[in-house]
């Protein structure tokens, strides 16, 4: 197969229309490599990426695979015939094997392993060992998709909270609720293969090109359960409302896990406890009672570097002037994204997060009297609004004593204090990045109206989170004007606190992917702190089956 990288497409030739797009490139490639229709029997669109550096000739550009008549023997021609011309740039002969989930390997053991956590890491780990044939038990906290989103849905209408199943824990996990970005700057055999899956399961086909691609948080739900019955049809089982609260070590290994359930018709509460040698915990990062009892039971946990801030809200419309100028509202661009970072003098990084193109701040508390932020954008990223976490790293030496769980409180104790200061409900604090940036409280919005869905209480940011990520904000946000114009508008809304972007412990494990002298117990994901979103996490999951299946 032929990999021909740099294909470029102006702007101007595509309506944003996939179909016609695909041919427009087709042709393209084509003219690139002095070929015909005829000579080619397979063609696959395999990254694009707009080139928008100069605003007034927006450029696309694509990587794509084809395969000739005459398979190997034509291809291996053709390249030939490019060099002899100098043209080869960008052209090259693949032969890679794609990623594949074991099979069969393990089907007599007595004692299943359990997956703590359907978050993305954990359904694909739980995925990649019932294909083995290992029948594991997945469990999860949270509800099922369909009763997540209507405890979601009840919080944002009622402010009531239901703290086993919204934004943080259920099926999906915090992917499922914040837009489902799938960029990395990882690199692995297996994200192929997850973006494939996520595709089978129902999400767009373009996130197997797309640069940036995304699934939506509409989209997302019937994803993850499609996905749960994939693991199911290979033999696993997957319980919701079910939550690990015992793990029992013996001899420096795992022997069984406590597990909680409640029914969700009748309530009544039900624990059991498992015999198994083989724990993965995917928890996540806001299983904070997981951190607590690992703890207490000798697991080693280490402090590292998280960060705190901000949800940042514009008016989408002028994100996309200045990104794409001119050709801002073109079909075949979408609302743009954008991603900024600073390095400030003290060491310390300020930058966006979890940037969301036309979507919406989301309520996503998990614990009573703790307001927290997060982001979101549906599948068309249709929304009024731009809006990203803008954050500053807190560092372990920020923290006090040499507890552990100190990030842990620290976060805590921003989101009460912005609970407080949002007086209840889950209404959070705003405040205008004018008014911010001149230590002065705001009253009222302007041009922007703030999407929270609990409502804003107007006033100042600056109670609800330590001195050192409030100034970093105040550097940063003039400079990352200059990086994107309209960033630092006066009436742009800051609202708080976005606590929850990173694990401020890790589960420390070894080479065999095992916590430190434990044996059986795999941490994984966002949660143990080797993982920063849904790609990452989804590969770190497959990476402890590898593991698992290795230990037996």
């Amino acid at each position: 197969m032929i990999e021909v990288s740099g294909v470029r497409v102006a702007l101007g030739r595509l309506d944003g229309d996939e179909r016609h797009e695909l041919a427009t490139v087709r042709d393209a490639t084509l003219r690139k490599l002095h070929l015909t229709a005829g000579d080619v029997v397979a063609f696959e669109l395999r990254r694009r990426s707009v080139d928008a550096r100069k605003k007034a000739d927006i450029v696309l550009t694509y990587t794509v695979r084809l395969q000739l008549v005459g398979r190997a023997n034509a291809e291996r021609q053709l390249l030939q015939r490019l060099k002899r011309r100098h043209a080869d740039r960008g052209v090259s002969l693949v032969d890679e094997l794609p990623y594949r989930l074991p099979t069969g390997i393990h089907t007599a053991r007595d004692l299943r392993p359990v997956v703590v956590g359907a978050g993305c890491a954990g359904l694909f780990c739980a995925l990649a060992l019932a294909e083995a044939g290992l029948a594991p038990l997945l469990v999860e906290r949270g509800d099922d998709a369909t009763r997540r989103t209507k405890a979601v849905a009840h919080l944002n209408k009622t402010g009531e909270l239901d703290p086993e199943s919204n934004i943080q824990f259920g099926l999906g996990g915090a992917g499922t609720f914040s837009d489902g970005k799938l960029t990395t700057g990882t690199k692995s055999p297996a994200h192929r293969f997850i973006l494939e899956a996520l595709a089978d399961a129902g999400a767009a086909q373009h996130i197997l090109w797309d640069a940036k691609p995304h699934v939506g948080s509409d989209v997302l739900p019937q994803v993850v359960e499609r996905l749960v019955q994939r693991i199911e049809a290979a033999g696993g089982e997957v319980r919701c409302r079910t939550r690990m609260t015992g793990l029992e070590l013996s001899h420096g290994a795992v022997r069984s896990v406590t597990l909680e359930s409640r029914d969700p018709q009748t309530h009544i509460l039900r624990e059991e406890r498992l015999a198994t040698d083989r724990v993965v915990l995917a928890t996540g990062h806001s299983a904070r009672d997981v951190f607590e009892l690992l703890h207490s039971i000798g697991v080693t946990l280490e402090r590292k570097t998280f960060a705190m801030g901000v949800r940042i809200e514009h008016l989408q419309t002028d994100i996309d002037r200045a990104q794409y100028g001119p050709s801002a509202g073109h079909p075949t661009l979408g609302a743009a994204p954008y991603k900024l970072a600073q390095h400030l003098e003290d060491g310390r990084g300020a930058f966006s997060f979890c940037m969301c193109p036309g979507g919406f701040v989301v309520a996503a508390a998990s614990e009573p009297e703790g307001v927290v932020t997060n982001g979101m954008s549906l599948s068309d990223r249709a929304g009024t609004n731009a809006n990203s976490g803008l954050l500053a790293n807190v560092f372990p030496t920020d923290l006090p004593g040499d507890d552990v769980l100190a990030g842990v409180e620290l976060q805590r104790s921003c989101e009460q204090a912005a609970y407080a200061t949002g007086g209840g409900g889950f209404v959070a604090p705003a405040q205008l990045v004018g008014d911010f940036l001149q230590k002065t409280p705001s009253s009222a919005a302007g041009s922007i109206e703030p999407t929270y869905p609990r409502g804003v209480a107007w006033g100042s940011v600056d109670g609800c989170l330590p001195s050192y990520v409030t100034d970093a904000l105040r550097t940063a946000i003039p400079r990352m004007e200059r990086q994107l114009k309209g960033f630092a508008a006066a009436d742009a809304v800051l609202t708080g606190v976005e606590t929850r972007s990173s694990s401020p412990v890790r589960v420390t494990r070894d080479e065999s992917g095992q916590a430190l002298g434990i044996a059986g117990l795999f941490p994984c994901g966002e949660g143990a702190g080797y993982a920063g979103g849904i790609m990452s996490a989804a590969t770190d999951g497959l990476r402890a089956a590898d593991w698992v299946l290795a230990s037996l």
